[in-house]
């Protein structure tokens, strides 16, 4: 038995010399023209599919509106910015370039057809590494990364024409636009209006996109090019003057269980029409105007203060502290009041 164990150290010690060799030497080819070596891709392809369903989420955690029109919408738009490059779109094959990497990027028809919702989370939050498969952008938006799932999930049904419908023909249509509407007025529940912030909001916005300090891994990636004057440009084509923006035309929903909340607030948080209206003070700060934005994105919003991921400028604390104690319930009833409200801009 002792001889078995000295061979068998002989023999680790000569592998290791053996491996050592080949990486100190650069024996092994790394070429991407050259494939690995026979056993070389199941594992490392077993190894990424095991560990992914290891550490995936559970399917209990998959969103109910998984299947929302709005937020496959969204997910589209992203991936067709962000991703088609390397896993093309239904429909279309995918670049040159992708199928040349090794290993090549799947097309998503494929890839998508093989998941569960849950797996792809993990992938798109998580990455891959040596595998040119980035982690997402930024901390804390699961939110934005279950809308690319949402469309993920959708693609093995989808055909060119359903792509098209979604994200329009890649002509080059206003990015702003595919997402957030013409004229800024968005009509997807989950992507703000832009028709109702003053232009310096959305300058502000933006910047802080790219410079990161707001996290968001989709408009990190809308914003990451832009320069100042570009930036400059689209605030003023969206934004609406502060005098348009500042005031809802209707607070007649006051029996509504968000009203009491949002307009005297609580011992613990503060009322959010003293700096958002309507009827806000003169002298209070130029905050966002909350009135007609959709209820989906304004609960987003107040869950990523409350979690403390939400970020921004220097009034973020200010927010952080407002909404730490804002339960799920009360959220969903301030984001249903402001929702169900008219701003200004639609009853002109």
């Amino acid at each position: 038995m002792k001889r078995v164990f000295q061979t068998l150290a002989a023999l680790a010690v000569c592998g290791g010399i053996a491996a050592a060799a080949i990486v100190g030497f650069g024996l092994y080819n790394v070429s991407a023209r050259q494939g690995h070596l026979p056993g070389v891709e199941w594992v490392l392809h077993t190894t990424f599919k095991q560990s992914v369903r290891l550490r995936a989420p559970d399917a209990t955690e998959v969103p109910d509106d998984i299947g929302h029109a709005d937020r496959i919408q969204l997910g589209a738009l992203h991936f067709q910015g962000a991703c088609a490059f390397c896993h093309a779109v239904p429909g279309q094959p995918r670049s040159a370039t992708a199928q040349a990497m090794n290993p090549p990027p799947p097309h998503i028809s494929e890839a998508a057809a093989k998941w569960e919702p849950q797996h792809m989370f993990w992938i798109v939050e998580q990455g891959v590494k040596m595998s040119g498969m980035p982690h997402w952008p930024a901390d804390g938006r699961g939110d934005e990364i279950w809308s690319v799932v949402a469309y993920l999930n959708a693609v093995p049904d989808m055909t060119a024409q359903d792509q098209t419908a979604l994200t329009g023909d890649g002509s080059g249509a206003a990015r702003c636009s595919a997402c957030h509407g013409e004229g800024g007025k968005s009509t997807n529940s989950y992507v703000p209006r832009l028709d109702i912030l003053t232009p310096d909001q959305i300058t502000q916005a933006l910047i802080q996109y790219r410079d990161g300090t707001r996290p968001s891994g989709i408009m990190q990636e809308a914003s990451a090019r832009l320069t100042n004057a570009q930036i400059d440009r689209i605030a003023g084509r969206y934004g609406a003057a502060q005098g348009d923006s500042d005031q809802a035309t209707a607070t007649t929903q006051t029996d509504h269980a968000g009203a009491a909340l949002a307009m005297r607030g609580t011992d613990a948080v503060p009322a959010c029409t003293q700096c958002h209206g309507p009827g806000r003070a003169a002298d209070a700060p130029i905050a966002p105007v909350l009135a007609g934005q959709s209820r989906a994105y304004l609960e987003s919003q107040l869950k990523l203060w409350r979690d403390g991921h939400r970020g921004g400028g220097v009034r973020a604390k200010l927010m952080t502290k407002a909404a730490q104690d804002l339960s799920d319930d009360e959220i969903t009833a301030l984001a249903e009041w402001f929702a169900g409200l008219e701003p200004a801009a639609d009853a002109q």
